[in-house]
């Protein structure tokens, strides 16, 4: 007889068997007992938790002769036929490589006929959000207004992939991600089943690998009993799965936490030749590092025997909550890093030789955006004393006579004809509520004059910045102004952003001196800007 995987051989038979999933099973069995099922069924949820074997149950279960509290018999022909896969009226689809329009025309012309001996025609597409957009469309009716004798379980783990028009025709469930306590729970009965010796170290490291899916835990307790082993232990599973031990874990960050760069590589190297693989290490050492902040901040840790507790209590007194943030933060970055390069082993040495630097400044250590701004203004003010310097140097060495001192006019807004706007700082105020707090900031010096009677100028007293230009001019700052501005002047206006030197500030000065004389004669004078 050919042999069969544990999670074919253990595959749940009934509702009642499945581990972690029981918002769903209970929801699918009162309709089944009140005879009140959908016609079409979407089951989202992660790898290895349970919707191939659900939709497989349901269909078992519409179609038994002897339904027994909403469970399928699996004795009367109808169920025996289906897990003998026998059963033509029951179809599994794998729309992964059936992603054809024509694939889906095939299913659209077969439900026209009835089911040869069961009741219900049932269709099961497995990773439905591979099919195509003409297929999605050759399906979109049939799956609306299928016949009275056709029910669609639709499966998959990337269900924002599928139109809107297919979720909203299907009862949608989602499955959880299994928890430890259910994987271990079912590994000891399989186990119990099989007459494997286990460990309980060893099932926590199983589940912990199997990261919520029942199927990759399986094959992981698999693969440990081909080994021949008469008990599974914890070195066992690690060394199956390229997991250092823990001792070598332990030594690596303690290196780490005391900034031993020559430690910390020797360990390293051993980990290394000893064949390990680079992602499961970090992996644990991310774990580890997690622990020891989690042992800080709450003293409580189950998983670990007392002589590992120790050592982390340890390790846990070696540095402030901090510094193992940090280390997270630059060991998952590291891991993500060594994803995409072809130098996996050079971009691990030199990632824990940074974290064995005292000056290491860790790459979640962003600045503050107030930070970022001082900085740039000052190098603006750098580069705008390098070039007066520079002109200056120029102009010493090139005019031998003393150059002629031109005298800059200092403008008085007080004194120009235009109109000072008091509901400017209601702007600014606005701006901060909106969250647009940048624009807000560099407005805060800032005041608002009548132009015209269509524009209004933003007054920079202190000089305009390049830098503070370019975020005035983001159209989506320019037209909140706009909006606002106008709002307050209960009309359209424009906005004309100005400085101390500009020309129509000059312009508006002048004016207002030639026309001093006349303004004691209280006659009325109107500058208009052309």
């Amino acid at each position: 007889m050919a042999y069969t995987s544990l999670y074919r051989s253990f595959r749940p038979l009934n509702f009642r068997d499945m581990v972690g999933q029981e918002h769903i099973t209970r929801t699918l069995k009162n309709q089944i007992i009140s005879n009140r099922v959908g016609h079409a069924y979407l089951l989202n949820g992660g790898r290895g938790t349970g919707k191939t074997t659900t939709a497989k149950i349901l269909a078992r279960a519409v179609n038994c002769l002897n339904p027994q509290d909403g469970e399928p018999c699996n004795e009367c022909e109808i169920c025996k036929a289906a897990l003998a896969g026998s059963l033509t009226d029951i179809v599994e689809m794998d729309a992964a490589s059936n992603n054809s329009v024509e694939d889906i025309r095939n299913i659209r012309d077969e439900v026209n006929f009835l089911p040869t001996v069961a009741k219900y025609r049932v269709y099961i597409i497995d990773e439905v959000h591979m099919l195509s957009t003409g297929a999605f469309n050759a399906l979109l009716k049939t799956l609306e207004e299928p016949p009275e004798h056709v029910k669609f379980i639709l499966a998959t783990t990337e269900p924002q992939k599928l139109p809107a028009t297919i979720l909203s025709r299907c009862q949608r469930f989602d499955f959880k991600k299994i928890s430890n306590d259910n994987i271990i729970k079912r590994l000891k009965f399989v186990c119990a089943e099989e007459k494997i010796e286990i460990t309980d170290e060893a099932l926590k490291i199983i589940a912990v690998l199997a990261e919520g899916a029942m199927r990759d835990a399986l094959s992981i307790l698999e693969r440990c009993m081909q080994e021949g082993n008469e008990k599974i232990d914890e070195d066992l599973v690690k060394e199956l799965v390229g997991i250092p031990k823990l001792s070598y874990v332990y030594s690596i960050v303690k290196n780490i936490l005391e900034y031993n760069v020559e430690g910390s590589l020797l360990n390293l190297n051993e980990i290394i030749n000893q064949g390990k693989d680079i992602n499961n290490f970090l992996w644990e050492m991310i774990k580890y590092v997690k622990d020891i902040l989690l042992f800080k901040t709450s003293k409580n840790l189950e998983i670990y025997s007392e002589m590992e507790l120790k050592q982390i209590e340890e390790l846990a007194n070696l540095a402030e909550k901090e510094r193992l943030l940090s280390i997270i933060f630059d060991l998952s970055k590291l891991e993500n890093d060594i994803k995409w390069s072809t130098q996996k082993t050079i971009m691990l040495e030199v990632g824990i030789i940074k974290l064995c630097n005292k000056d290491n400044l860790s790459s979640g250590n962003i600045p503050e955006l107030d930070n970022i701004i001082s900085r740039i203004a000052k190098l603006e003010d750098k580069i705008s004393n390098a070039k007066i310097e520079r002109a200056s140097y120029t102009e010493r060495k090139e005019v031998k006579q003393e150059p002629k001192k031109v005298e800059k006019k200092e403008i008085d807004l007080s004194k120009l004809n235009i109109k000072k706007l008091e509901f400017w700082p209601n702007v600014i105020n606005k701006l901060k509520e909106e969250g647009k707090m940048l624009l807000a900031s560099n407005l805060l010096n800032t005041t608002a004059t009548l132009v015209n009677d269509m524009t209004v100028g933003i007054v920079f007293t202190n000089g305009l910045t390049p830098f503070v230009k370019s975020i005035l001019e983001r159209p989506e700052n320019m037209n909140e102004l706009v909006r606002l501005v106008s709002i307050e002047c209960k009309q359209d206006m424009r906005i004309k952003v100005l400085d101390s030197s500009d020309e129509l500030l000059k312009k508006k000065s002048d004016e207002k001196d030639n026309f001093g004389d006349l303004e004691k004669l209280d006659i009325p004078i109107n500058v208009i800007d052309e």
